[in-house]
């Protein structure tokens, strides 16, 4: 039952938080673009996003006669439960949240989120929500495949899948230092998995009519956006476990990171489909397993040197 209640206030304090990371990505956009942005409702328009949620919550939402009804709203709560679901793996003090298999569990989760996409554009009925999921689709499972090597990288350095022992092992000095070409190649990934500028081929308005979600409105276009900049905090954080570690400088590091999402969104123009895919296949995916077996090798090097130090001691 305790533990119930730290998950229900996990879920609360999410969702506020992504009513104020919105307020944060429109002040920065629009400074970026020389202008104020909310400023209205409330002080510095503190209460916007709530009056967002408002708006979006009571309008109507048109259900066309062709549309598959069920999947349509299954989707969308589909995609915010996969995103509530994988808040689960983060190491709390107060230790009511330590799953041993965190990083597998992430893993499995993401590459579920990507079917929410495609099931989302084909129950629309719409050329263009179906060409757009299959986009996405293609896109998330491209990455999905560096991201996970990524990760068996990081974990042959802490020989654990528990984010307990990424934050133990960087206590003192943080692998983001040592290891700054994998937090790169890292970033790049984390953007396209994230559907984000410059990779956000899945929801390119100018081509694909705002791609798989052009059907929805209302409530549903919510928790569509609730589970985009869910997923962002959520990567955000994940990345400061992986790279940094420190507890005591951890929060800071996430919001520089959530910044650095928006402000590339306001520098970066969106690049082609064929370029990402080639990023994907062709840069990012070679660069990460030879990056893994350099690891494994350095590892296995260390150990048989500490072996045989050890044995001579022993001797």
């Amino acid at each position: 039952m305790l533990n119930f209640i730290y998950y229900l206030m996990l879920i609360i304090m999410v969702l506020l938080s992504i009513a104020f990371f919105t307020l944060m990505e429109r002040k920065i956009l629009g400074y970026c673009h020389m202008r104020k942005g909310p400023n209205k409702a409330g002080i510095q328009g503190l209460f916007q996003p709530f009056s967002d949620a408002m708006k979006l919550f009571s309008k109507e939402m048109n259900y066309m006669f062709y549309m598959n009804i069920s999947m349509q709203i299954i989707s969308p709560l589909l995609m915010i439960s996969l995103m509530m679901m994988m808040w689960m793996i983060f190491y709390y003090m107060n230790n009511s949240m330590n799953m041993n298999l965190s990083v597998i569990f992430l893993i499995c989760v993401s590459s579920l989120s990507s079917y929410a996409i495609l099931f989302s554009g084909w129950a629309s009925n719409s050329k263009y929500s179906l060409i757009g999921s299959y986009r996405g689709f293609a896109q998330v499972i491209s990455y999905e495949v560096s991201l996970a090597v990524i990760l068996i990288s990081i974990s042959l350095i802490s020989e654990s899948f528990n984010m307990k022992n990424f934050i133990m092992i960087q206590w003192d000095y943080p692998l983001m230092l040592s290891f700054f070409f994998i937090f790169v190649l890292w970033i790049f990934t984390i953007l396209a998995e994230t559907n984000r500028v410059p990779f956000d081929l899945a929801e390119g308005e100018s081509e694909l009519v705002s791609g798989f979600n052009i059907e929805y409105g209302s409530w549903l276009f919510a928790i569509i956006f609730m589970s985009e900049y869910g997923s962002i905090m959520l990567i955000s954080y994940f990345s400061a476990y992986l790279f940094l570690g420190k507890m005591q400088i951890m929060e800071l590091f996430v919001i520089l990171l959530m910044m650095m999402f928006v402000l590339i969104r306001s520098t970066y123009v969106r690049v082609r489909y064929d370029q990402l895919m080639m990023l994907a296949w062709k840069i990012i995916l070679p660069q990460s397993i030879i990056y893994m077996f350099l690891m494994f090798f350095l590892l296995m090097i260390l150990g048989y040197f500490i072996c045989i130090i050890f044995w001579n001691y022993k001797i």
